[in-house]
């Protein structure tokens, strides 16, 4: 057993190592009388244990503690700290510094001092090892183990100290977060295992893009983080994050498969945009939450104006869930007439929502109520609300009115729809064939098994499909062909401005004619002026709405005008 002797007194110091000798250990012995010199020979060579004299000239023990215990090197050295003093605080405080054991010297004989280095090493062993089981749990607990990045809560804690660093200087810090986009496609079409295959090779492919100053880290599923201190403009950032979406481009190869795979990145700035971690997340998350509205594969810095949006759509959302109990939501009613004769047809069916003595407009609301799929409730809720309108309106009615309804593309992946329907139409005793439900291109984009199967429904039950904004989508035709669509809605963005606007007149006359070749029902759109009347009657176009018409009214202006 290697010992290390540190004490200035001469008579103390053969005195333990007379003890040392008679307590039958194998000891080797160095001596050194200040802790300069004691840590001198520390750092040559690894001793068992030091016996450590408290009180001495210029350095004393205590500092000397302190010094090998904030070396980075591993010590696998023991400390018995010893003293002519009987001080419980003495020796409380030298084992707060690291000390494992503490011995008054008027107390020191043969079997207490071999009692003292045989417990105070296999205490120091018990020490280390807790300690590396320590940094072990450490690591489990900020380590991502899927990526082997840091993770949400190192992330979390390193951009506060990153942000209390960068205080002290005029630099600019940026968080950045990506969502990798669509990523719950790739996990459903080819299963997590190659999820978690590719979030590894992108993880590899965006560290590859940093430099390695910047902390990188996994925030949990598919959503990764970045902050990049001391830059000196915002557009430094922007660099960064233009180098991972270039990186992103190229495709991903695992086993036989090829995956495009993108991100979408929001950008938030200190001190600009916030003071506080908190507040960094949150405006990052808002300006990525831009960047996928924006198409996908986007960079995207916060701004006020996206802080104000972001609240006012919180708002909005929050005072969603609980609008149909309160009866906030009322139907306004737009008059289809007939351009021959200006008879009123049918009527669509438009929901608008009182909010505080606000009355908002479809655009302000459905776009959140789809995305928090409340837009189910509330679909129900107008299925229902209008059939029971149509039902008092066409009572004692000798040619009954119809009724367009529109359906969200949310409500096309629930069945609920179709059983409401049938139920509402034998509820208020409506005929199936005087409703029509109203889609759009866009709901029809997602198309699926499901949804082909709620349109059949639909249409088995007797009531229409009719296509919504025809003739502006790409697809329009596709869908004819793959949907049992029986009425195209020709989009008010078509109609010719006047009787000059050539381009747009020949445009309304051949969808006119290929609907009545494929024998389809049409109902323009958007009728404004005299001249937009008086097209659809040379067209003999049946049934058309707009405002040269009508608005839509409520229900009450609608039956004091028509009824």
């Amino acid at each position: 057993m290697d010992i290390l002797l540190v004490d200035d007194d001469q008579v103390d110091r053969a005195a333990i190592i007379r003890t040392l000798k008679k307590s039958n250990l194998d000891v080797y012995i160095e001596e050194a009388i200040t802790v300069n010199q004691g840590l001198e020979l520390y750092s040559k060579r690894v001793f068992d244990i030091i016996l450590l004299d408290y009180s001495m000239p210029s350095r004393d023990g205590i500092e000397m503690i302190l010094d090998i215990r904030n070396e980075a090197k591993d010590s696998g050295t023991a400390i018995v700290m010893m003293s002519t003093h009987e001080d419980e605080n003495i020796a409380l405080e030298c084992i707060k510094a690291g000390a494992q054991d503490f011995l008054t010297k008027a107390d020191i004989s043969e079997k207490k001092l071999r009692r003292a280095i045989l417990h105070s090493t296999t205490r120091h062993d018990l020490e280390k090892k807790l300690f590396q089981t320590y940094q072990q749990v450490k690591q489990l607990a900020e380590t991502d183990s899927l990526t082997g990045l840091p993770n949400r809560y190192f992330f979390d804690e390193s951009v506060k100290l990153a942000i209390t660093n960068n205080k002290r200087n005029d630099h600019i810090l940026a968080l950045l977060l990506l969502d990798i986009d669509n990523f719950k496609l790739i996990n459903d079409n080819f299963g997590h295992d190659v999820g978690d295959l590719l979030l590894k090779k992108i993880s590899t492919k965006i560290k590859q893009c940093l430099r390695g100053n910047e902390l990188f880290s996994r925030l949990g599923g598919d959503e990764f983080a970045i902050t990049l201190s001391n830059l000196e403009s915002s557009e430094q950032a922007l660099h960064v994050a233009q180098r991972i979406i270039k990186a992103m481009q190229e495709p991903i190869e695992i086993a036989t498969i090829t995956i495009n795979s993108t991100v979408s990145i929001g950008i938030a700035l200190y001190p600009c945009n916030g003071k506080t971690s908190e507040e960094l997340f949150k405006y990052a998350d808002i300006a990525m939450y831009r960047a996928k509205k924006l198409g996908r594969n986007q960079i995207c810095f916060f701004e006020d104006e996206m802080q104000q949006k972001f609240h006012q759509r919180l708002e909005i959302e929050l005072a969603l869930k609980n609008a149909i109990e309160k009866q906030q939501f009322q139907l306004y009613y737009q008059p289809v007439i007939d351009p021959i004769n200006e008879s009123v047809t049918g009527f669509e069916a438009l929901i608008r929502w009182n909010l505080d003595g606000i009355v908002r407009n479809p655009d302000e609301f459905i776009e959140i109520a789809e995305e928090t799929q409340q837009i189910s409730a509330i679909g129900l809720w107008v299925i229902e609300e209008a059939i029971s309108t149509l039902s008092k309106w066409n009572h004692n009615r000798r040619k009954p009115l119809t009724m367009a309804i529109n359906v969200s593309a949310v409500q096309l992946c629930d069945f609920t729809v179709v059983e409401t329907l049938d139920q509402c139409l034998s509820k208020y005793n409506v005929p199936a064939h005087l409703i029509e439900i109203e889609l759009t291109e866009t709901a029809l984009f997602k198309d699926s098994v499901t949804s082909r199967q709620i349109l059949i429904g639909i249409t088995e039950g007797g009531c229409h499909l009719s296509l919504d904004d025809f003739g502006t989508g790409y697809s329009s035709i596709a869908h004819l062909r793959n949907h049992p669509i029986s009425i195209v809605k020709i989009d008010k963005s078509l109609m010719p401005v006047d009787m000059h606007d050539i381009k747009n007149t020949t445009l309304v006359k051949g969808l006119v004619s290929m609907a009545s070749i494929l024998g389809l029902q049409v109902i323009a759109e958007g009728i404004e002026t005299e001249h937009h009347a008086q097209l659809c009657k040379q067209l003999n176009i049946g049934r058309a709405q707009g405002y040269y018409y009508s608005r839509p009214k409520t229900e009450y202006d609608i039956e004091k005008t028509y009824f």
